[in-house]
């Protein structure tokens, strides 16, 4: 006589990493962050000059005279 029952079994799957894949993650993290602390600073520090410049007309004034000397 057979069983009726039927046993569904899932297959698990294992997935292997290896340590260059995670090095791989963490550096493209660290490079990400940086370019967003960077990016922030650069604007900040325009923010700054174009205060203590007197606004957007005499940052660009202080620019071409830097420039033209």
């Amino acid at each position: 006589m057979k069983n009726s029952a039927t046993i569904n079994r899932a297959k698990a799957t294992v997935t292997t990493t290896t340590a260059s894949a995670e090095l791989n993650k963490i550096g493209a993290t660290v490079i990400t962050f940086s370019a967003a602390a960077i990016g922030c600073w650069s604007m900040v520090a325009l923010f700054a000059g174009t205060i203590s410049s007197g606004g957007p007309l005499g940052l660009l004034n202080a620019l071409s005279t830097t420039i033209t000397g």
